[in-house]
């Protein structure tokens, strides 16, 4: 089974940058994206053997999520069941028979961290929710994480520490969620590269590759054993980050 993610940064302008031929080059079970940007039928895609799930947030143009399954899921849920956290479109869960696999567009703690505190309660909240999926069946969690876990995931730690994504506070919420069972695959497999997933628009940043790794598939360590390959597409463009891709038996 192949499963890719990818913060598309507005699926209607991602549209215009080549975004169907990679989605068809890319050939997933299950494609989940992140800021989409829109609102039911806003956008003119509908690949042939994909059911699509939308999430999106109450704000017009801002977050949300999607999946394309070629398999439909036994169930599919929105949001986590907290009203405080279900406004902005940013999870949707799908069952499946032997797994959860749940796409996360992950609140950004933004410039001068002015929201770093609910990107705490966040954490805290989103952690909970996923060891109670994970007491039911094995999770795979893929999404926009927003975090730089270790120095190796980003081409300039050391002027971007307590930088949104780069915090001591976002770092030490990740070790927490990989303490309670759960395996960064990429990292895992590749654990010496440096490899990114998203660039700043400025500076040329990308040209220069000057980025950071925060897409991620995260699997229940139970199941890490059943993952083939974990992948960062940085050859693809069309936004200002890049897919990733899980291939994993299940």
């Amino acid at each position: 089974m192949k499963l890719v993610s990818w913060n598309v940064n507005g699926l209607r302008a991602c549209l215009g940058h080549d975004f169907e031929a990679s989605f068809a080059a890319l050939d997933a079970d299950i494609f989940s994206l992140q800021e989409t940007k829109m609102q039911p039928g806003q956008a003119d895609f509908a690949p042939e053997g994909y059911t699509e799930y939308l999430c999106s947030a109450e704000k017009k143009g801002y977050s949300g999520t999607a999946c394309y399954c070629r398999t439909a899921p036994l169930s599919v849920r929105y949001g986590i069941g907290m009203e405080i956290h279900d406004h902005e479109g940013r999870v949707i869960t799908l069952e499946y028979p032997g797994f959860y696999l749940v796409n996360c567009y992950t609140p950004n703690s933004q410039s001068e961290l002015k929201r770093l505190d609910y990107r705490m309660q966040w954490e805290e909240d989103f952690l909970a929710y996923l060891k109670k999926l994970d007491a039911e069946k094995p999770v795979i969690l893929c999404g926009d994480l927003n975090v730089a876990h270790q120095e190796i995931d980003l081409k300039n730690p050391k002027t971007n520490r307590m930088n949104a994504g780069f915090t001591d506070q976002e770092r030490e919420k990740m070790t927490q969620l990989l303490a309670a069972g759960f395996t960064d695959t990429f990292r895992t497999l590749h654990p010496e590269e440096a490899k990114y997933s998203w660039w700043s628009y400025r500076f040329k940043a990308r040209e220069k590759n000057a980025g950071w790794r925060i897409d991620y598939f995260i699997v229940s360590s139970r199941i890490a054993g059943k993952v083939r390959a974990a992948e960062i597409h940085n050859e693809i463009f069309g936004s200002d980050h890049c897919p990733v891709s899980l291939e994993i038996e299940l």
